[in-house]
């Protein structure tokens, strides 16, 4: 099974949300099948398969999550991120900020799932190819 470092390793290698496609590529090659990662902290927890789990230090320093979403302001920062206009510490406090909580990647669907923290789905996306 695959380990904390070596998804590190692959991350290491995202610039701007532009690498995400290839990150998921190469961590779908680990043999992650899913990971929720949590906003206020970034951990991070990873799943595969036969029920194995593993998960990512947070940062000590969190993020205080807005009680309002604001789901509008959230497309617009994202578009902005994926575009690659922004980094990854940019882009958590822009979740933060719109009120998401988590997003959560399913790889077999290919979709990456963002949360607000009543736990209501604010957006579901695409991952699109490499």
């Amino acid at each position: 099974m695959f380990t904390i470092n070596q998804i590190k390793e692959a991350h290491s290698k995202v610039k701007t949300g532009a690498d995400f496609p290839k990150y998921m590529q190469d961590i779908i090659a680990l043999g992650v099948t899913s990971f929720e990662t949590f906003v206020f902290d970034n951990h991070t927890n990873y799943y595969g398969k036969d029920n194995y789990q593993i998960a990512s230090e947070g940062f000590s320093d969190t993020l205080a999550i807005a009680n309002e979403s604001n789901i509008e302001q959230f497309k617009s920062d994202l578009k902005t991120h994926q575009q690659g206009k922004t980094d990854y510490m940019t882009f958590l406090n822009d979740c933060a900020k719109s009120g998401v909580e988590k997003w959560i990647v399913v790889m077999d669907k290919m979709t990456c799932s963002y949360y607000d923290k009543s736990g209501n789905e604010m957006l579901v996306e695409t991952i699109p190819s490499v």
